[in-house]
């Protein structure tokens, strides 16, 4: 299958025969200020063999800037993850101290979730 039909969103199919399909690309989000993020924090352990990550979900900004927080995180707890699908991972359990580094950094509606 070719890149331009992975980019079409749900479009199956249409009978109007002056139908002209268009679709915008992805456009950059604007970054809220760190003080009205809401980030959740939470422990997951799905289709990871049983290994621990810390799961940072609920971002709203662009991927450099995810990456550049992702980055700083990992590098304070001294571990490996990585910055997927809008969400940071961060290997091992790591909860606590990543919602005090947040919370330093100015994050202050980060909340745990889950158990």
């Amino acid at each position: 299958m070719g890149k331009n039909k992975k980019n079409r969103s749900g479009i199956v199919f249409s009978t109007n025969p002056d139908f002209e399909y268009s679709y915008e690309e992805d456009q950059e989000q604007e970054e809220l200020p760190a003080n009205q993020q809401k980030l959740r924090v939470m422990i997951d352990r799905k289709q990871r063999k049983g290994k621990e990550v810390t799961l940072v979900t609920g971002f709203v900004g662009p991927e450099d800037s995810l990456k550049n927080l992702g980055k700083l995180l990992k590098s304070k707890c001294g571990v490996g993850g990585s910055v997927k699908d809008g969400e940071i991972i961060i290997q091992g359990n790591q909860r606590d101290k990543v919602v005090e580094l947040l919370l330093k950094e100015g994050f202050s509606n980060t909340k745990k979730a889950g158990g």
